[in-house]
């Protein structure tokens, strides 16, 4: 019986979380592992090929190829971890992931420049992650 403000199955009155959420929760951690994986892509590519990505001008944000890969790489290792650790239902994890994904976002808004399609579409899948794991019924505090 709810009490108060705490509602039956709401995330912050610790009810028993939905199938829907747990399912939300899942598929957050698949899009992680997923995300990981391309960052590592993108980022290896940059480090072994200085040429594969071409900056356009008077881009205020001009950075360093290597030193945009070496970024993607590490940020994609630690993305495909707390993917991982969603799915063995840690719950620092959560938190992580969301930290991870705002990261991630907006590393790859400062990358468009340097290619465009690719860093869009891991910026709607960092937002996907986020609305998955901010859903309600998804985290329990």
């Amino acid at each position: 019986m709810a009490h108060g403000n705490e509602r039956e199955g709401d995330v912050w009155g610790g009810g028993q979380p939905s199938g829907w959420a747990v399912g939300g929760v899942a598929f957050a951690g698949a899009i992680m592992v997923t995300i990981g994986a391309f960052q590592a892509i993108a980022g290896l590519t940059a480090i072994l090929n200085d040429d594969f990505f071409v900056v356009t001008r008077n881009y205020t944000f001009d950075l360093d190829v290597t030193a945009w890969g070496w970024i993607h790489l590490i940020l994609g290792i630690v993305i495909a971890v707390a993917g991982v650790s969603l799915f063995a239902g840690k719950t620092w994890a959560v938190w992580v992931a969301l930290t991870l994904a705002i990261l991630s976002a907006i590393a790859n808004f400062f990358f468009i420049p340097y290619y465009p399609f690719w860093a869009i579409v891991i910026i709607a899948l960092d937002i996907w992650v986020i609305w998955a794991l901010t859903r309600p019924g998804a985290v329990t505090v």
